[in-house]
């Protein structure tokens, strides 16, 4: 289990849920634009928002951007500590920096001492794209040996300084490079691990490299807080997330839709009813699997794990419930006896 930091009220690592992170896209300069979408990402479920900090005005928005929101709130800082410094002052609830790149040791004290003193966790973020040039020609490349020694490197320079309320990032572009970096770093440090796939893509693209890197580490029992990266509105991030995270049965959301693909025992038109189904369950928060299988012969015992579920069959369905078969409806009355079930749970 790894160490527990706490970003604002949000526990991250030491057994806590995993949390959903995104990121505004507008200028944080702009309050009015930047509260609006953080407010837009609250919504839609994002427990931890970051924002861009490239220079002092940005900085200085920080105080009130944070007294207009609700969730934690994240300045991302690049190159200089008196940013960090300045974010740390107004209140930020974490920093997103590389301590390798705000200048020497003196200024990595100086942002260690001032969120140690505030208790306010770092982010060390090590890209693929963004290595230190003596570890691209010592490994050859953005190898997974390479995103770790980085980032254990930024980590021990924060531990000099006493400092170890840390998190840590190793995100590339590259799925496998990204799933073996953040496997090694697992091995060889305690520290919460912010997972994530970088410049993934467009909404459809970038969600199944998401799915594949950050799902197939949670499955291994990797990482305590992510964002999905699309480029796209970022309260879709937040729709992706919530999707792996079921899928890798990291967390709940609502109630979870099987649904059998057809094949040539279906004699019922299964796909239009799915999606009825699923349209019908946006809103329902009920922890519940709920099962649409095309054949009536294999659909409740496939599907014995369901709470509730429909299987077609010829003019008419089987409605049932934990494999057990309640009674036989017909075919147009399916979805509305689903539904009426699912309001008795």
């Amino acid at each position: 289990m790894t160490r527990q930091i706490h970003v604002g009220s949000v526990a991250v690592g030491g057994g806590a849920p995993v949390s959903i992170q995104s990121m505004c896209n507008t200028k944080t300069a702009d309050v009015a634009a930047t509260v609006a979408q953080i407010h837009a990402l609250e919504a839609a479920g994002c427990e931890i928002v970051r924002v861009a900090v490239p220079d002092r005005r940005a900085a200085e928005a920080i105080g009130a951007i944070r007294e207009q929101i609700h969730i934690p709130l994240v300045a991302d800082i690049h190159f200089d500590y008196k940013l960090a410094l300045l974010c740390a002052e107004a209140g930020v609830d974490k920093l997103r920096i590389n301590p390798g790149n705000i200048g020497g040791e003196d200024h990595v004290r100086s942002v260690a001492e001032a969120c140690g003193a505030r208790g306010i966790p770092i982010r060390i973020g090590v890209n693929g794209g963004s290595l230190e040039k003596p570890l691209l020609a010592k490994y050859g490349g953005p190898a997974p040996e390479a995103l770790v020694e980085s980032a254990l490197g930024h980590a021990a320079l924060l531990e000099r300084f006493d400092f170890r309320d840390i998190c840590i990032s190793v995100k590339c572009s590259s799925v496998p490079v990204t799933i073996a970096a953040y496997r090694l770093l697992h091995e060889r440090c305690g520290y919460p691990l912010h997972l994530g796939v970088t410049e993934a893509g467009t909404a459809e693209m970038g969600l199944v490299k998401s799915a594949m890197g950050i799902g197939g580490l949670l499955c291994l029992g990797i990482g305590d807080t992510l964002r999905v990266t699309l480029t796209a509105d970022p309260v879709e991030e937040i729709a992706a997330a919530k999707k792996i995270l079921a899928a890798a049965g990291a967390r709940r959301f609502g109630p979870d839709l099987i649904a059998c693909p057809t094949c040539g025992r279906t004699n019922i038109d299964l796909i239009p009813i799915a999606q009825e189904v699923e349209r019908r369950l946006m809103g329902c928060e009920k922890p519940i699997t709920v099962a649409v299988m095309g054949c009536a012969v294999n659909g409740p015992g496939e599907a014995a794990h369901a709470d509730v579920g429909i299987a077609g069959g010829d003019g008419e369905g089987l409605l049932f419930a934990h494999g057990k078969i309640l009674r036989k409806v017909p075919q147009a009355r399916l979805v509305d006896e689903l539904m009426a079930e699912i309001e008795k749970l």
